[in-house]
């Protein structure tokens, strides 16, 4: 298969910081896509950028775990805490998603009202994925497609990384990270074709989440895979004191996303940087 790249940023609508980065990145990087937070206290000014950037393919970045829904909390009791933000436990989130038919009709209704909520700004709906690749969770999948098809929904991230290159640093990493993730992945791979939904055919990034710094990104290029590979990042503008606690360095995925050296390293491959909008 020809090989094609997508260039992601994450969380866009979580800060200004994050916003002013995925704009240069935008305009003078070799970033082609963002993935836009609904609930977060700057969406209004991610939004604002995004009609002034016609380059940028937006998507909906579905948050259902670790940050601030869309719906008020007295609508959604299981779904937050008392200080109103969504579970950050994932697998106890998980758990309850698939256990509890209360807690599902809360979601179901979190994510209806955050594909809603991206609607009315207006921007066309390049694809959608979910933080944390909550997504993975087949409760959760399964409403993204729901809802999805009736929001013009055409294409979806699938949060799958081979196990090559330098995005792992360690052997077990590398090994933990297709143990959990791959039978997940290789469900939902099957339940996008099965609804027609577009979908990338690998990611870069997964196992190296906040450190996609210039080296990082120059090794994963030199073993990109066959097809569509999606490279995602989560830059800013400067590091943010809770993202460092977490390891991100996001000041350095900037950084990356704005090197002429990567983006000679990808003129060299030859392949060309889409969105999720152009794959066919």
């Amino acid at each position: 298969m020809p090989r094609r790249v997508i260039v992601t940023a994450d969380d866009f609508g979580l800060s200004w910081a994050v916003n002013e980065a995925i704009e240069k990145a935008s305009r003078f990087g070799i970033l082609t896509c963002a993935s836009l937070m609904m609930g977060e206290d700057a969406a209004a000014d991610a939004v604002r950028r995004a009609r002034e950037l016609p380059s940028l393919r937006v998507g909906l970045h579905v948050v259902v775990a670790a940050g601030r829904p869309v719906l008020p909390a007295d609508q959604i009791p299981g779904l937050v805490d008392d200080r109103g933000r969504l579970d950050g436990h994932l697998v106890r989130a998980g758990f309850r998603f698939f256990f509890s038919r209360s807690i599902a009709r809360q979601l179901e209704a979190e994510i209806h009202a955050q594909f809603a909520a991206f609607a009315k700004t207006g921007l066309a709906l390049d694809h959608v994925n979910a933080h944390k690749h909550m997504h993975l969770h087949p409760t959760v999948l399964s409403m993204i497609l729901k809802i999805g098809s009736e929001y013009g929904m055409r294409a979806v991230r699938l949060p799958y990384e081979p196990p090559v290159g330098r995005s792992f640093a360690k052997l077990g990493t590398r090994l933990s990270s297709v143990a959990v993730t791959g039978p997940w992945a290789a469900l939902m791979r099957w339940r996008l074709k099965r609804a027609d939904v577009r979908h990338n055919d690998s990611v870069l990034g997964l196992g190296a989440s906040g450190a996609m710094d210039e080296d990082t990104v120059l090794g994963l290029l030199q073993n990109l895979p066959e097809g569509t590979t999606e490279m995602y990042f989560h830059p800013a503008i400067e590091d943010d004191p809770g993202a460092r606690r977490l390891g991100y360095r996001q000041e350095a995925e900037f950084m990356a996303l704005m090197s002429p050296r990567v983006r000679q390293a990808i003129e060299a491959l030859g392949v060309p940087c889409l969105g999720f909008c152009d794959l066919v």
